[in-house]
């Protein structure tokens, strides 16, 4: 049986690679559009973007039952 190459590196700070996180498509554009959390509900062009991607990406579920949308399992 073969050994695996080990890795000496794996406890030095340096090595350690750090998750960064990405924002999600709603928070993008949430973003894109310039709106605060109270905007959310007035806002035409999220809730259009809500009702195209609202079985796909993630939507807050309040924000789903204020636009009165139900997801599509």
């Amino acid at each position: 049986m073969r050994r695996r190459p080990i890795n000496r590196n794996f406890t030095k700070p340096e090595a350690r690679s750090l998750s960064v996180s990405s924002a999600s498509s709603f928070e993008q554009i949430v973003e894109d559009l310039k709106l605060l959390p109270d905007e959310y509900r007035g806002s035409a062009e999220l809730r259009e973007w809500v009702r195209q991607n609202k079985d796909q990406k993630y939507v807050p579920s309040d924000l789903l039952k204020a636009f009165g949308f139900q997801v599509d399992a």
